[in-house]
């Protein structure tokens, strides 16, 4: 098998990196880049015999980029702390990276564990995201959120899926939202954008339809609807922070 070199984002993820860095033990490099963890997390990287990297946070396109940029191997699988490969996809992604041709990554079907039920619809299935590609023919932009792998080269789907354990909890769900909606109100406040009535009444409202009906959350049971309720609450909260953070700017230059 051609080499492959796995890189992994974390921050206090004792929880989760476990299962995640098992479902790589296959691969022929492992490379953790860490955020500053206080919990056991490192400690079970190292039982991995990953290369651990320890930054300070500016952003996760970054981040996975100096792991990128770290790993030895030309075929780079990208995965996050509380995701898991599944066997089928292990299998599929060994079979892949031998084959001759002129395919420079893939794209990878993610499945969302939402308060114990995969959710199936709301537009998070099937989530394709690009995790597996030459070294030689991409590079994670600088996105702080929302980072992007960008290939140079032909790009094909893989069938099996990527196992995403990021909602166990409502806890851990509004732990994250407020991590992200922070996030993306500060780099949409660096992109110039203001936030309006339009942003904060009425595209939340197109959201929830989006996910609810467009998207058939309603098929997800109560988790589609609380999942569809929650993105429109996030889009919510997203553009109240930008305004925030502007209204606070304003202050500051008063």
């Amino acid at each position: 098998m051609n080499p492959v070199s796995v890189v992994v984002i974390s921050k206090d993820e004792e929880k989760n990196i476990g299962r995640c860095l098992q479902s790589v033990s296959w691969a022929d490099e492992i490379v953790v880049v860490d955020g500053g963890s206080t919990d056991r997390t490192l400690d079970i990287a190292r039982e991995f015999n990953a290369i651990i990297i320890n930054r300070s946070w500016s952003g996760y396109g970054p981040a996975k980029q100096q792991g990128v940029n770290r790993a030895t191997s030309d075929w780079i699988l990208s995965i996050d702390a509380d995701e898991e490969v599944s066997p089928k996809l292990r299998d599929e992604i060994k079979d892949v990276v031998n084959l001759d041709g002129d395919v420079a990554g893939y794209y990878i079907r993610r499945k969302t564990l939402f308060l114990g039920r995969w959710i199936k619809h709301c537009g998070w299935y099937p989530d394709y995201i690009l995790r597996l590609f030459r070294k030689s023919r991409g590079d994670f932009n600088d996105a702080v959120v929302h980072e992007k792998v960008c290939v140079n080269g032909r790009l094909k789907h893989l069938e099996s899926e990527l196992l995403h354990y990021s909602y166990p909890t409502l806890e851990d769900y509004f732990r994250k939202f407020n991590w992200y909606t922070t996030l993306g109100a500060e780099e949409a406040y660096k992109k110039g954008v203001r936030a309006g009535w339009f942003d904060i009444v009425i595209k939340p409202i197109l959201s929830f339809i989006s996910h609810y009906v467009l998207r058939q959350g309603f098929r997800d049971g109560l988790e589609g609807f609380m999942v569809s309720a929650l993105s429109a609450v996030a889009v919510l909260a997203k553009y109240g922070k930008l305004r925030e953070i502007h209204r606070n700017d304003k202050n500051a230059k008063e």
